[in-house]
């Protein structure tokens, strides 16, 4: 069951009968996470504290997914990286460490875009290319709920977490991110 507050003013329905509403490669995988909610937005409040500030949406059920590329001898590695909103991952500690790379650092922009067929401030989990790790953050995993991107500007995903990690290449990183401050 959701907590309504997550919601703010926004009004949320299954998101699998809106693939209109959803990227492309979001919509082919949402079925991954069937309680998975969506709901429209101004694209002009897209950035999640433009969000928050505007909806109502509680800056901690915000998550956030960047995609960081870990590059060693000439090869580079991909992941998807989830935290909260109020919250940085730890790019040159955690994450190259996973990746086990000489040098990390977010994905460029046009590549993210690209390579996951969603819009930049939009990307999430849900349809990412199979062979990427998807790590959680622990306080995310934490949480029941979260309002992330749905590959397109003009609207939000609300999956419950236990979705989230059930997607395929997910798992929960404890202190993969830190707060801000």
């Amino acid at each position: 069951m959701t907590d309504p507050t997550i919601f703010g003013s926004l009004h949320a329905v299954p998101a699998a009968e809106h693939p209109e509403l959803l990227a492309p490669p979001v919509a082919a995988a949402i079925h991954l996470i069937t309680e998975a909610l969506v709901a429209e937005i101004d694209p002009t409040f897209a950035d999640t504290e433009q969000l928050c500030a505007h909806y109502g949406v509680p800056m901690d059920g915000s998550a956030n997914a960047v995609i960081v590329r870990g590059t060693r001898a000439g090869v580079d590695k991909h992941a998807c990286c989830m935290t909260l909103a109020h919250r940085r991952i730890d790019v040159n500690n955690v994450v190259r460490r996973r990746l086990d790379a000489r040098k990390a650092s977010f994905a460029p922009m046009d590549y993210a875009v690209e390579a996951t067929g969603m819009q930049y401030g939009g990307i999430n989990p849900v349809g990412l290319p199979r062979d990427w790790p998807i790590w959680v953050d622990g306080a995310v995993a934490d949480r029941d709920w979260v309002c992330i991107g749905s590959g397109v500007r003009h609207s939000k995903l609300f999956i419950p977490v236990a979705g989230l990690l059930g997607l395929p290449g997910a798992e929960r990183v404890d202190d993969l991110a830190r707060d801000v401050g």
